[in-house]
């Protein structure tokens, strides 16, 4: 079988799938418990305590606003300069290892944009939704549960994918700090051999994980928006004009 493939995918394919396994738990870890942070982000922007409101409004201003690179920088080597006080409280063994730092910015980071997300897919229901709820006697928490919160899913749907997707590819700013995800395994091939070609195969892999997630996702909206799919009108025979009037 590897007489058929190119010298350098049989020597180091093993390496890019497993660059490839750690980039799926980079964004697996960084979207799951980040969509769990967006949601109280998302919460902490709607409060009625000017406070608390303008803090949110603050975290996720900051991590929108400035590259993910420098986040990245600023956890992974900052961190590493309080390192007698990250070891006295604890938490040094997460600190000092690279994966956990750049899991650590990637939640941060999505979790900003995901809050956004909610945020805007919550205040584009119909206020009407509201009033129908407490018009049938429910109270606030169910109202938000049970109505609002399905429809707003709906609506966040694409635009949630759409940050997986940037995810994935953003994901790669992780080798830069030595985690050999699969663009930091396609470095270590390329400063190898010096052959460029490695950097097709892993922007292959990368387009195969976006398109994938894609069409999952294109299948997933049809399935959740079925109900909301127009059916063609049943059409009638038409009349006749010699019956017009007939007795």
């Amino acid at each position: 079988m590897n007489e058929f493939m190119p010298k350098i995918l049989a020597e180091y394919g093993d390496d890019l799938l497993d660059g490839f396994v750690v980039t799926l738990q980079l964004v697996g870890l960084s979207v799951g418990i980040g969509a769990v942070l967006a949601c109280f982000v998302a919460y902490w922007r709607m409060s009625k305590n000017r406070i608390v409101r303008a803090l949110a409004w603050f975290y996720t201003n900051l991590f929108r606003g400035t590259p993910l690179l420098a986040q990245l920088f600023l956890i992974y080597y900052g961190a590493g300069q309080f390192s007698h006080f990250w070891r006295g409280i604890g938490l040094w063994w997460f600190l000092r290892d690279p994966f956990n730092c750049a899991v650590l910015t990637f939640i941060l980071n999505t979790a900003a944009y995901q809050g956004e997300i909610f945020r805007g897919a919550i205040r584009s229901v119909p206020k009407g939704q509201w009033e129908g709820g407490e018009a049938l006697g429910l109270q606030t928490p169910v109202i938000f549960r049970k109505i609002i919160l399905p429809q707003a899913a709906l609506i966040a749907l694409r635009p949630f994918g759409n940050e997986i997707i940037l995810m994935i590819k953003g994901s790669a700013v992780a080798s830069v700090v030595t985690v050999y995800d699969l663009l930091g395994e396609t470095r270590l091939a390329y400063s190898d051999t010096f052959r460029f070609d490695v950097y097709f195969y892993a922007a292959a892999l990368y387009l195969i994980l976006v398109e994938t997630l894609r069409r999952v996702w294109d299948l997933l909206e049809r399935r959740l928006n079925r109900h909301l799919t127009p059916r063609p009108l049943a059409t009638k025979r038409p009349i006749e004009p010699s019956t017009i009037g007939a007795t």
